[in-house]
């Protein structure tokens, strides 16, 4: 035997590394180790999986949550839209009316200047026009103005009287209106080319 070798008999100076309860305990110790690594490596996939769910969650809750307040805003500005034009259908069918009164007018007053029919007329069209106006009607000033495809419908180009009438309306065959804005009825008009 070696003098390095301890014999059976002599007893093994015991150090903070080794495990005094023999050599099957003290071979388990790297092994025990290496099971703590791998622990602490599974405790990491875990950690890092639910950050990325954790993160995919939040995305997805922020989506949905944006998505909700666009629907909300959506339906506030529809709701507001459809209280404007709610009357819409009922003010574009008494728009005839309307033309009707104005062309009553019109023969009207050429006749009879202070005729008592004739006052009945206008106060009843001057309280009509008032009304519609009240609920958004605005007629479309056409005469005069250059012509633009957004408010006025040509039925027909005739020669411009005069070169600073060019494309420009030269009489207004029926008025167009607007109602809160938008175009209800484009005024038919007769356009100097």
């Amino acid at each position: 035997m070696s003098d390095k070798e301890p014999l059976l008999n002599e007893e093994v100076p015991v150090t903070g590394q080794e495990n005094p309860a023999g050599d099957a305990a003290g071979a388990a110790e790297p092994r025990n180790r290496k099971k703590s690594r791998a622990g602490r490596d599974t405790h990491a996939e875990e950690l890092h999986q639910l950050q990325e769910e954790n993160a995919a969650l939040n995305d997805k809750f922020l989506r949905l949550y944006s998505d909700f307040e666009n629907y909300r805003k959506r339906t506030t500005r529809e709701r507001l839209d459809m209280l404007k034009t709610a009357s819409e259908e009922v003010i574009l069918a008494l728009l005839p009316v309307l033309d009707d009164f104005d062309r009553a007018l019109k023969t009207l007053g050429a006749a009879q200047a202070d005729d008592p029919m004739l006052e009945g007329v206008l106060l009843i069209h001057s309280k009509f026009s008032n009304i519609l106006a009240q609920k958004g009607l605005q007629p479309i000033e056409a005469m005069g103005q250059v012509f633009d495809t957004d408010y006025h419908e040509a039925i027909t180009h005739i020669p411009a009287p005069s070169e600073e009438m060019r494309s420009k309306v030269i009489d207004v065959t029926e008025k167009g209106y607007m109602l809160g804005g938008k175009v209800i009825r484009y005024a038919k008009v007769v356009v100097g080319s």
